[in-house]
């Protein structure tokens, strides 16, 4: 009985799965869409030479398709996925490894001197000079909440000498985690043809990475202020995750966005005993497909282990009910603008899939 009843609860949430995607194609860029494209700094990204095997020469174009996982990350098993071995572009979710790298090779508590190539990194960036000090957990406080680029690169150039040098820490330390299908070639996440990743990969990232306690804790700050070593000058970064302080359970993680990429984001949620993990690759309408996946993965979640409907957990974003968009915070901040670009992706395809939960 319980087993049939697994079956319908899974096939009713495929079918709604299902048109929540063509509705995504459908809506288009709408609400979502950019203001302005993003290009590399003058200096030029590192540029590392790639495997031939997942190239991405392509551009992305509208009919592109999404890239989804969404995980129980207490089991382990997969509750819905879409493309999610597809590689393509991850933009500023780049910046997940990139943290990694800095947290496991670096010392937080270091000074950090600005590089004139890191201060003339473009949009997102916290505008620093030239010649500043500024401790290197407050670059990577920046580099993750904001996605500021400048912190990134400054903090990279620190680690590891130059932004090449870095990079192919992150693809050393991508093979040790076996992540496959994932290959950098700069570290804050511009477009080039061979940088990319899959949604699996960058769920399996990010649980590795969320087991770091100070990772964890950054991603789950709605703003932070840096500081320079001087005092003289304050930088205030705000999330660009507008789930987070919005949607109840939210503790991160990262957005991203370039025109090729489209709007990529990765999300933690947790709610009385379920841990869920959501990563979308070239969304439609980001915010509002993110927080209607959440919820039905929780019910799905709660339905297949056999609750009662009174026991389902509703949508408790303010003023957001099924269909309807989260709202965007209330200041972006005046030092900072907008969520940063990187990446294009392949056209493989493949079909969704829901995995009810075996043994649930």
């Amino acid at each position: 009985m319980r087993r049939s009843r697994g079956h319908l609860v899974a096939g009713s949430v495929a079918a709604v799965v299902l048109f929540l995607l063509s509705v995504g194609h459908a809506t288009g860029l709408a609400s979502d869409s950019p203001s302005r494209t993003f290009r590399a700094s003058k200096g030029g990204p590192a540029k590392v030479k790639a495997p031939t095997a997942y190239s991405r020469p392509s551009p992305r174009h509208s009919s592109s398709p999404e890239g989804v996982l969404l995980r129980d990350l207490k089991s382990g098993r997969i509750l819905f996925a879409h493309h999610a071995d597809q590689p393509m572009a991850p933009a500023s979710l780049t910046k997940i490894m990139s943290a990694i790298v800095i947290l496991e090779e670096g010392n937080l508590e270091d000074q950090v001197t600005v590089s004139r190539r890191a201060a003339a990194a473009h949009r997102i960036k916290l505008h620093l000079k030239p010649g500043q000090l500024v401790p290197l957990r407050g670059l990577l406080q920046a580099m993750l909440i904001r996605s500021a680029n400048d912190a990134c690169l400054a903090a990279v150039e620190h680690v590891a000498g130059d932004e090449e040098s870095f990079v192919a820490r992150m693809n050393a330390k991508a093979a040790i985690l076996g992540l496959s299908r994932t290959h950098f070639q700069n570290a804050c996440g511009f477009d080039m043809p061979d940088h990319y990743s899959t949604a699996e990969d960058l769920a399996a990232l990010t649980s590795y990475a969320m087991g770091n306690e100070t990772f964890a804790a950054i991603v789950r700050e709605p703003a932070a202020v840096i500081r320079t070593a001087d005092q003289r000058k304050r930088f205030i970064a705000r999330t660009t995750n507008r789930l987070l302080g919005t949607m109840e359970g939210v503790v991160g993680v990262k957005t991203g966005y370039t025109r090729e990429a489209g709007r990529c984001l990765i999300a933690v949620v947790t709610r009385e005993d379920k841990e869920l993990l959501l990563v979308l690759l070239n969304a439609r309408q980001r915010w509002w497909r993110a927080q209607e996946l959440i919820e039905l993965g929780l019910q799905s979640f709660e339905e297949s282990t056999g609750a009662t409907s009174e026991e389902t957990t509703e949508p408790t974003a303010p003023g957001s009910g099924p269909g309807e968009r989260i709202s965007p915070p209330l200041d972006t901040g005046v030092e900072l603008h907008g969520d940063i670009p990187t990446g294009k992706e392949n056209h493989h395809g493949s079909s969704l899939v829901i995995q009810p939960g075996e043994g649930g």
